[in-house]
């Protein structure tokens, strides 16, 4: 018997086996009236109301709705209402500017826009055929009455399209299928341990690759979700406090972010023995792993993977042969990207770049089939980072092949940023690299050679203009000239060399 595998697989047993428990808690502090604590009977309904309202637009199966929202409940149910009824999510990044989400908007084809209202005045002129602002005047539109039309279970329909930045100007569409979406929820939630027992927070964005799949992962094993909506460490402690938060994911700005609440926390650190967190985004730092079990007293998990894979590729965490290890020991160890997910073969080609081949990579970059043969060659995907696997079958990540800076959890395309800068007229030369941050990971510096005076403070302002801020550079040194090779390549690795001296990375 062959069952297609998609989605609504998660939604179904959520309202089967969970349907009086309370499933989703609406982030309080909103624009948007919050929706009320839903059971997942009552997500379910949700969902499937959204999808009807979606069907009375007008939306066919396999037509695209895209969504620029920080978390919310109603952001959840979109990632349901969509995909979970035939058609396709296009979750958008809220930090970019509007002229990069009017490319992703036109670039995916979407016939609704949906956006908080922090962000609506900035995008109502989208070219979209309708477009609502989040809350309750829409919600008369969107949560429709009726059931339906049924959907044709195909598990290898497109359920969601994921821009990412990567090294090229514009951003890629990754498809992912609900092939993969199923696999990813599933695999991850054994290796993470998740039950029914757990409660989830949500710091990770949902819109970073549809919350690494834990949207479908906790609904499918009917875990408590609560919705936080923006990063602040003392509140993340405070929701762990009142929820009984037991599990959450964030990148290490995050867990930095934590990590310095909990030192001037008043009292017992809420969540100690009994939170884990799972860290991705970016390799942290090994003192951030040790302190994490040491200071905060939770369970530290890193995981290595990209939006192109879904995103898990490897888990890396404790396990009973490191009890007898020191923290700082056990926290060399952790600090790996980790071992290969169930279902995942990793391998590092002959110049050393880290490959991969599992159920859960992209079926493709939308519209874009040369990118996609460029990713996908010879059965692998090719990731981009360098790296080696080690004699554990350990996979630790070195450096980054692909020019793509990864700054707070979030990619920064190098070649975009250059564009930028040399658009302006006095800028005749520049390069765009990544150096070591100790809060972001890394953080952008551009290397510019110009033509007059101009100052460092003028080049960001003039890149703000242009440019989500989080890709802007935070630092501007000027050059005479810029090392080049032979036939004037820029020499990336050279430019970076000194920032990375001394470090046992060329990633932070």
């Amino acid at each position: 018997m062959l069952v297609p595998m998609t989605i609504r697989d998660h939604l179904q047993r959520a309202d089967l086996v969970y349907h009086d428990r309370v499933g989703l808690i609406d982030e309080p502090d909103q624009p948007a009236q919050p929706l009320p604590d839903l059971t997942y009977g009552g997500f379910a309904a949700k969902a499937k109301a959204m999808a009807r309202g979606f069907e009375n637009l007008g939306v066919p199966f396999g037509g695209r709705v895209g969504l620029v929202s920080h978390n919310s409940a109603r952001m959840m149910t979109f990632l349901f209402g969509t995909a979970g009824w035939g058609r396709i999510g296009v979750p958008i990044n809220f930090r970019l500017n509007r002229e990069e989400i009017r490319y992703i908007v036109e670039h995916s084809g979407c016939d609704v826009l949906l956006v908080d209202p922090e962000v609506a005045d900035d995008l109502s002129d989208m070219p979209v055929k309708h477009i609502f602002v989040l809350g309750s005047e829409s919600d008369a539109t969107l949560f429709a009455d009726g059931e339906p039309t049924e959907w044709e279970f195909d598990e290898n329909a497109t359920a969601t399209i994921n821009y990412t930045s990567g090294t090229t100007a514009r951003p890629k569409g990754v498809e992912m299928t609900h092939r993969m979406l199923w696999t990813n929820a599933v695999t991850f939630a054994l290796h993470a341990g998740v039950s029914d027992r757990d409660v989830y927070l949500h710091t990770l964005p949902m819109f970073h690759c549809n919350g690494w799949g834990m949207p479908f992962a906790m609904t499918g094993m009917g875990v408590p979700q609560v919705v936080l909506r923006k990063i602040d460490g003392p509140e993340i402690l405070r929701r762990v406090e009142n929820h009984g938060i037991t599990v959450m994911c964030a990148a290490p700005a995050v867990v930095a972010a934590i990590l310095d609440a909990a030192r001037t926390w008043d009292g017992p650190i809420p969540g100690a023995g009994r939170t884990r967190v799972i860290v991705a985004g970016a390799p942290p730092p090994t003192a951030t792993v040790e302190a994490v079990e040491t200071e905060l007293g939770w369970e530290f998990i890193q995981i290595y993977g990209l939006t192109e894979t879904s995103p898990l590729l490897t888990m890396s965490r404790s396990r009973p042969e490191w009890d007898d290890l020191s923290s700082g020991e056990r926290a060399q160890k952790l600090a790996r990207a980790g071992a290969p997910a169930l279902g995942v073969t990793m391998k590092v080609s002959e110049d050393g770049e880290i490959c991969a081949r599992s159920n859960v990579v992209l079926k493709g970059y939308w519209e874009q089939p040369e990118a996609t043969a460029e990713a996908i060659r010879d059965g692998y995907f090719h990731t981009g980072d360098g790296g080696f696997i080690d004699d554990d079958n350990f996979v630790n990540i070195a450096d980054r092949k692909k020019d793509v800076i990864i700054s707070g959890g979030e990619n920064v395309s190098s070649i975009e940023v250059e564009d930028a800068l040399f658009s302006h007229p006095q800028v005749t030369e520049v390069a765009v690299i990544g150096v070591p941050d100790d809060k972001w990971g890394e953080t952008v510096k551009a290397l510019v050679v110009v033509d007059g005076d101009l100052t460092e403070a003028e080049l960001i302002d003039y890149c703000r203009g242009r440019l989500a801020h989080y890709k802007c550079p935070t630092s501007v040194e000027f050059r005479d000239e810029l090392a080049r090779t032979a036939t004037g390549k820029l020499q990336k690795y050279k430019l970076r060399q000194p920032y990375w001296e001394g470090l046992e990375k060329a990633v932070n």
